[in-house]
């Protein structure tokens, strides 16, 4: 069997085995099993990486449809980017597996919750491996699927079956534009396959028409899986599911499959300029929106997950200039800062008894040592200061930006300072000052168990060091990633070098803008650490908040605004069918044919009297009616 094949197979027959026998395998076992396929799947991921040459290959398992002139096969691609997507999903995915044995030993759906995680983490290497974009499809409505029953797995709670249906029904508005531009790409290519498309495509001229709806709609697919303006508002909702969930799914893997398939598709997007403009704009203002909400946000989960749409759009600025490695880089940090953000905060949960409102924390940094040393360097990380990963990746993302346009710059630098400050001020509520939740709460802190320990140690160690994988040559780095990435946007610097020609900027002024990314990061700090460490500030309580704090908090009445435009009359026309509609014509006009012919027979069947005298009567009125009628015919004419 081929290691490429194994790669995904691994983690499905942990699915299989503890989906078909969660209720007998000992729970012991059922983490065994479903941490230990994602485990094997990563070393055999790491193994093909250490020994890949540099040469794209395209290994088929089978020929699945043929149509035609239609020949599409079901096999797998290995290339730069696949691996470094594989890593991270085996990567990150091995150590949320181990962190859940200890978050969910006490839950009756252990083993049940263990097989979702496995089946999500197949349908993930699914989308990232396929070698065309049917297959990539597969991939990308599995996770979907995953997503839906993963947070609505407390499936007890209504809320959290909201929150479930909420995200798939969204998720499903973006499929559509997915869809869409498949079929564009099949009727004008005659092929799925990304190495046909490709090599075909690098025919054409920048601007065609034909390439900017598919990358329009593509796009569009985008913004539902990776949570972008408009169809956001599903990702905060889906922090209803369990702690690693949130880790699993919407921070480090299936929110990012948007960006995948941006730049797996980076020619097609370098031969659109509009839509490069219009996904760096809306990444943009999906940034700042995430930011500002987290601003005021008390829920520990909510304020990482606006996060989360926040860094997304940092990642989507930065497709938008053409800056697809660096895009790529920040979805790596990203990976491995904010799932040990989430998992922090799963800790926190775990030692507050399920209290959620950092109003109702602080001072945990005695009690919880670890959770806290881990979770400040992914804060730091996050916040953009060095040596840490975030700073690197999120400072390549703004020099090109530079390079760019000064105003996005200027906006995605302010909103780097948003993201400093909500994230100290989460720090600091949260690990410092005076304990503000119950007397039975604070007796009952602890440190979580090595199982949840021992995945955020790892990740904090990843959080510190993950970005010298491409220190920038003007800091003595080699911009290792870069030229790992670079043969995958090689055709696209050949169709178009203009959009990838960044203006020799002197080491001074690369210096000067890493400098002053720094310094807007710590005057986030800074002012948090006034506010809520030297005052003493705590936010106020619900219902209290005013003006324009009231009106970020409540997330901009977005939710309710999409409730008055869409929902609201979409339930108005279905009472109206149904009591319009359905009652006038279906009711009444269909049922009410049956009716009056049913009760036709029932009168003539009072005819059916059984006297033969009777019907020989009958027919001889009905011969005369008939010769009447012939005569009639006859005379007239």
């Amino acid at each position: 069997m081929s290691l490429l094949l194994l790669i995904p197979l691994l983690p499905l027959i942990g699915f299989l085995i503890n989906g078909i026998g969660f209720r007998k395998i000992p729970k012991t076992l059922v983490g065994l099993i479903g941490a230990g396929t994602v485990v094997a799947s990563f070393a055999c991921v790491l193994f093909l990486f250490l020994n890949f040459d540099g040469q794209p290959r395209v290994e088929k398992v089978y020929d699945w449809i043929t149509v035609g002139n239609l020949n599409l096969s079901f096999s797998f691609q290995l290339d730069q980017l696949s691996l470094l997507f594989m890593l991270i999903i085996t990567g990150v995915g091995s150590l949320i597996h181990l962190y859940s044995i200890g978050y969910m030993k006490h839950d009756e759906g252990f083993g049940k919750f263990f097989a979702f995680l496995n089946l999500f983490i197949f349908f993930m290497l699914l989308l990232v491996m396929g070698s065309n974009y049917v297959i990539l499809f597969i991939g990308w409505e599995g996770v979907g699927l995953c997503s839906y029953l993963l947070i609505g797995f407390w499936n007890k709670n209504a809320n959290y079956g909201d929150a479930a249906r909420k995200a798939f029904i969204m998720n499903r508005i973006g499929d559509l534009g997915y869809l869409l531009a498949v079929f564009l790409i099949l009727t004008n290519f005659g092929s799925v396959e990304f190495t046909d498309v490709f090599r075909q495509a690098a025919g054409l001229k920048a601007g065609n028409s034909t390439i900017l709806w598919i990358t329009l709609l593509l796009f569009v697919g985008a913004m539902g899986k990776s949570a972008q303006i408009p169809l956001y508002t599903w990702l905060p909702d889906a922090m209803a599911g369990p702690t690693p969930v949130s880790a699993l799914i919407h921070a480090a893997t299936m929110v990012t499959a948007g960006i995948y398939m941006i730049v797996r598709s980076n020619l097609l997007y370098t031969l659109a300029p509009v839509t490069l403009e219009v996904v760096g704009w809306i990444g943009l203002a999906t940034a700042l929106l995430g930011a500002s909400i987290g601003l005021f946000q008390n829920d520990i989960k909510k304020i990482l997950a606006y996060s989360t749409v926040s860094q997304l759009g940092y990642m989507f600025m930065g497709l938008g200039v053409a800056a697809y490695t660096p895009a790529a880089f920040h979805v790596m940090t990203h990976a491995f800062f904010k799932a040990l953000l989430f998992l922090g905060a799963g800790s926190v949960i775990h030692a507050m008894s399920n209290e959620q409102d950092i109003r109702n924390m602080g001072g945990l940094r005695k009690a919880l040592p670890i959770t806290f040393l881990t979770f400040l360097i992914g804060t730091i990380a996050i916040a953009g200061i060095p040596p840490f990963a975030g700073f690197f990746s999120k400072d390549e993302i703004l020099l090109h930006v530079f390079e760019h346009n000064k105003l996005m710059w200027g906006i995605g630098v302010f909103t780097s300072m948003l993201t400093s400050f909500y994230m100290f001020r989460l720090l600091f509520l949260v690990f410092f000052g005076n304990f503000r939740g119950t007397h039975e709460q604070q007796h009952h802190l602890h440190e979580s168990p090595l199982t949840m320990t021992l995945p955020l140690m790892a990740l904090a160690l990843l959080s510190a060091i993950g970005g010298f994988f491409n220190v920038p040559e003007v800091l003595g780095g080699g911009a290792k990633l870069a030229n790992f990435l670079a043969p995958l946007f090689a055709a696209a610097q050949n169709v178009r070098p203009e959009a990838f020609a960044m203006a020799e900027l002197s080491h001074s002024t690369e210096l000067a803008l890493m400098i002053g990314s720094v310094a807007v990061a710590m005057i986030g700090l800074a002012a948090a650490y006034v506010i809520f460490i030297s005052r003493k500030t705590v936010p106020v309580g619900e219902g209290q908040e005013h003006g324009l704090q009231k009106v970020i908090y409540h997330k901009y009445y977005v939710d309710e605004l999409y409730d008055a435009v869409f929902v609201r009359p979409v339930n108005a026309l279905s009472v109206f069918f149904h009591q319009v509609i359905d009652f006038l014509l279906i009711d009444l006009l269909v049922e009410g044919v049956g009716k009056f012919v049913k009760g036709l027979s029932k009168e003539f069947r009072l005819a059916q009297t059984g006297a033969t005298g009777f019907y020989i009567f009958a027919m001889v009125i009905g011969i005369a009616a008939l010769l009447a009628w012939s005569l009639r015919g006859l005379i007239l004419g």
